[in-house]
């Protein structure tokens, strides 16, 4: 019938011996018989067992208030419990009831008697098992199909990320340093585990609205006109439309950051012109990676400026451009910061395409 761990409280030596033999005469020999309340519930919460037969009528401890203390373990609040007992009031049984028991048999013990609640307790354990058993793997597969969602999910926003860059003279090493330099901030901010990879992994999507500007104005090698630059700032509604209304966490993060990570901390940035705190947080975490990205990698209109020549300009715009907190806790980061623009350089090829 397989192994049980079998649990028999009775303070008389002889009733012990006798339960464990009807019990052995079921096939179960893992048993372990305690004269003492306290030393079963001592070994209970190191070991659950899978079933106790308990005695009611005991000193110092009687069989409910082992029950009432039983309960509490988390690995026995529902380990099938039947109490033996030669009182035959209801208030006892009813308090025991009330208490998690979930079977009775009066003394003296009849052997048929036995035999057949102690069986239905073990189908009631074995169903108790199978029923967990089905949960652990349903949880598992659960899981897994969530993984392979995310999976999926991710590789699409890097995809759609690429053709963004692809479009615009930006290598698409500069989404993955952008990416890491925003989780960067946001662990520095003390942010949740789940929160740091959500932006990482949504900061790739902030110029996914360039797909909707015109070549002619993207690709302009030389000064954009007034007209020209204001029609470049739409590309931060058209990735908010692209991505918004989504179920998905993660597109509802990349929207925010697509829409917010050209506002300005004094409110003279775009789309909307908000200021301060109604910027939302990691719109105001990605402007600090993008633009320092931004400053540190050349084009074919600029040389790239030196890391520290990029956290001066970083300093100068704290609290116009930027939120103070974001540019100190990017500042706060260089070693991890030089770690990721040696880890993602621009490839050469990608670069003599930008020109």
């Amino acid at each position: 019938m397989g192994k049980m761990n079998i649990v028999i409280i009775d303070d008389q030596k002889t009733n012990l011996l006798l339960v464990e033999s009807l019990i052995k005469g079921q096939g179960f020999t893992d048993t372990q018989s305690f004269t003492s309340p306290r030393d079963a519930l001592e070994y209970c919460q190191n070991n659950a067992p899978d079933l106790v037969i308990l005695d009611y009528m005991m000193p110092d401890m009687d069989g409910l208030d082992f029950l009432e203390a039983f309960r509490t373990l988390t690995q026995c609040h529902d380990v099938p419990v039947v109490m033996v007992t030669a009182d035959h009031e209801r208030q006892l049984c009813y308090r025991a009831l009330k208490a998690g028991v979930n079977d009775f048999l009066t003394k003296p013990i009849d052997r048929y008697e036995f035999e057949a609640r102690f069986n239905n307790m073990v189908m009631l354990r074995r169903h108790q098992q199978d029923l967990k058993a089905r949960t652990l793997l349903l949880e598992s597969e659960i899981e897994n199909a969530t993984l392979k969602i995310c999976e999926r999910e991710q590789e699409t926003i890097m995809r759609l990320a690429n053709a963004a860059e692809h479009r615009d003279p930006e290598t698409g090493a500069h989404i993955m340093r952008m990416a890491h330099y925003s989780k960067l901030i946001a662990a520095q901010l003390q942010l949740s585990k789940e929160e740091q990879q959500t932006i990482f992994m949504a900061a790739p999507m902030h110029d996914v609205g360039k797909v909707g500007i015109s070549d002619t104005i993207l690709l302009k090698p030389g000064r954009l006109t007034s007209e020209e630059f204001n029609k470049i700032k739409t590309h931060t509604e058209i990735g908010f439309r692209i991505l918004a209304d989504s179920p998905s966490e993660l597109l509802q993060c990349a929207a925010l950051i697509a829409r917010s990570h050209h506002e300005k901390y004094d409110g003279s940035g775009y789309p909307r012109g908000l200021a301060g705190e109604d910027i939302p947080l990691v719109g105001r975490i990605c402007a600090v990676a993008d633009v320092f990205d931004a400053l540190t990698t050349e084009r074919p209109y600029k040389s790239a400026w030196t890391v520290d020549e990029a956290f001066a300009s970083l300093r100068k715009g704290r609290g116009s451009h930027f939120d103070p907190q974001c540019v100190d806790a990017f500042l706060n980061s260089r070693e991890e910061i030089m770690q990721i623009r040696k880890l993602y350089q621009d490839d050469p090829a990608e670069q003599e395409k930008a020109v």
